[in-house]
């Protein structure tokens, strides 16, 4: 089954770049994971630019941030499994070289954002392919949030409601997308696989290519 499901999101980047796939585990492990974040006290505010120009900027983007590591078997352990079998899928088919995944639970509380931005730092070759699990149960039409994904000339593609269970995977340096602001507040994880070398701990900060 597994299997099935990263040869579906492959196809997808080949073809189209990007793929929206709801349902796309299941709900028990989406509720798992909300539940994990809920309980963090640790989120800290994210940050533009790269390293050492990191900063915050509050009119270009207001989350907050963990980073997920493996629990000794735990949800977030999980996850990164699943993860962590996509990345040989992708490298097995595809040749992309991916290195590592990195990934970080995102908060946004009510009124926050973030503008519209590529996650692949311009003129470095690091984040290839970026992916987003979304946790919010209940979430209905007015509650906002959404991610809006746009083309490579900038032009409106398609708009996500950040579901429970939704997860949207897209090549990381070709789609400008932005977070709506959330009318309460909004779960989801962040990922993004890599052809660095990974060095030490993430900061607690991520990177915007303002376009």
């Amino acid at each position: 089954m597994r299997q099935e499901f990263y040869e579906q999101i492959t196809d997808a980047l080949v073809r189209d770049g990007y793929i929206v796939i709801p349902h796309a585990i299941n709900q028990h492990f989406s509720h798992k994971l909300l539940n994990t974040a809920k309980k963090i006290k640790r989120f800290k505010r994210a940050g533009i630019s790269n390293a050492p120009n990191v900063h915050i900027d509050s009119k270009r983007r207001r989350d907050k941030i963990h980073w997920l590591d493996y629990d000794n078997g735990g949800i977030q352990s999980e996850f990164l499994d699943f993860t962590k079998g996509l990345q040989e899928y992708l490298n097995r088919e595809l040749f992309l070289g991916l290195t590592y995944y990195e990934s970080h639970f995102a908060v946004y509380e009510e009124g926050a954002f973030y503008e519209t931005h590529l996650d692949a730092f311009a003129g470095f070759k690091n984040r290839v392919v970026t992916t987003v699990y979304y946790l919010n149960e209940n979430w209905v039409e007015g509650d906002g949030g959404e991610l809006v994904i746009y083309n490579e000339n900038n032009s409106y593609l398609k708009t996500v409601v950040p579901h429970a269970d939704t997860l949207v995977v897209f090549l990381s340096d070709k789609f400008p997308h932005e977070v709506l602001a959330a009318k309460k507040k909004r779960y989801s994880i962040a990922g993004w696989f890599r052809v660095d070398k990974r060095v030490g701990i993430p900061l607690p900060v991520e990177a915007l290519s303002a376009l």
